[in-house]
């Protein structure tokens, strides 16, 4: 017989952690209707270190001053055609990082986009939560709450 895996729930948004981005607490959009993930990204240009490319691009949100205007460099995965949000087709560079949602540790592709227009910096998509969770539209939350009083001083 086979065990089925009881899946962790999560709200329609959730706080979540960039472990190798150095970004605690980031609003993400929980999006099923999205099959990739995206993370708000200005000023995006590819460069090339050691035959290798990379696209260096800078974070962007008021909300949070510690990372506002963070530069950062990350490998580039893939490019990509995207139909954005108005039904335009746009090209996005495609990078791979790791993201912490609840107890779990996931590598997930994130295409690189301005969002600026958008009320959060980071949607999650089908991709980055299949077979791990099931989302709760009703809630949401759901881990930093619980863990509200740990990381307040």
């Amino acid at each position: 017989m086979k065990v089925k895996k009881i899946k962790k729930s999560i709200g329609w948004k959730e706080k979540i952690i960039f472990p190798d981005l150095d970004l605690q607490w980031v609003d993400a959009k929980v999006d099923t209707g999205a099959l990739t993930s995206s993370l708000h990204a200005t000023h995006q240009s590819r460069i090339e270190k050691e035959g290798k490319i990379y696209i260096q691009f800078r974070l962007e949100d008021h909300a949070h001053p510690a990372w506002d205007g963070k530069e950062l460099i990350l490998p580039l995965k893939d490019e990509t055609i995207v139909k954005n949000s108005f039904g335009q087709e746009e090209p996005r560079y495609v990078v791979t990082t790791r993201v912490r949602i609840h107890n779990y540790i996931i590598r997930a592709d994130f295409t690189l986009s301005d969002r600026s227009n958008m009320e959060f910096p980071v949607l999650l998509g089908r991709k980055a939560i299949r077979t791990r969770f099931l989302v709760d539209v009703a809630r949401s939350n759901l881990y930093f709450k619980k863990h509200q009083k740990k990381i307040q001083p």
